[in-house]
């Protein structure tokens, strides 16, 4: 089972990343996605040894974005591949069948891909305007979560979907009755690494409400 909480890494350098990741660790979170754009590969791999410690340490999931090379190497949990990285099939050949491949999607059409591509979960959004990502794709919001999980409900599909973009702690119950799986965050945790257990208990409170 995915962890419906997904904390994507911040910081501009090695010691604040490891810091902001420590900090989402220690108050509960269990799903760690290294994000450290703009590194030399040296700095990332040297990044993800320490983080792939850390998650260990904490029976983490841990998942890398965009760098397959190095999640086979230090046999990271899995890989989270955005629409102009590596194509999926090639991650899966060098991983192998037993690792978590995430793809990012925009659209509905972007959803359907990544379904046929057999991605393991696709992360769906902006759901609303954030900073924390450049060349923002147009916000999907409430609305556009609820077409997309229709029709996904509709075609007998069960891949699970991950909001993200710019949310907030009092987004998150409204987002998941949509019918998404969960949420990934990464702004608010790097800013508030106590409301782990407050996202937890949204999102896993919002199962026994849609019961």
């Amino acid at each position: 089972m995915l962890s419906k909480l997904q904390y994507i890494s911040q910081g501009n350098c090695f010691e604040e990343q490891t810091y902001n990741i420590r900090q989402a660790l220690d108050h509960g979170c269990d799903w760690i996605q290294l994000r450290f754009k703009n590194a030399r590969k040296d700095e990332f791999l040297e990044l993800a040894d320490t983080v792939k410690l850390l998650c260990d340490t904490y029976s983490a999931t841990f998942i890398i974005n965009d760098h397959v090379d190095i999640a086979y190497e230090i046999n990271a949990d899995g890989i989270h591949l955005g629409l102009t990285d590596m194509n999926i099939k090639t991650a899966r050949e060098i991983l192998g069948g037993d690792k978590i491949i995430g793809g990012t999607a925009n659209t509905l059409e972007d959803v359907l891909q990544r379904v046929e591509e057999k991605c393991d979960y696709i992360g769906l959004g902006p759901f609303q305007f954030t900073t924390t990502k450049d060349n923002l794709s147009p916000v999907l919001g409430l609305e556009g979560y609820e077409k997309v999980a229709s029709k996904l409900t509709s075609k007998r599909i069960k891949t699970p979907i991950f909001a993200i973009g710019g949310i907030q702690l009092e987004d998150v119950r409204p987002i998941v009755k949509t019918g998404v799986y969960g949420v990934a965050v990464s702004g608010l945790l790097t800013q508030n690494p106590q409301l782990v257990p407050q996202l937890n208990s949204k999102l896993y409170d919002n199962i026994k409400t849609r019961r």
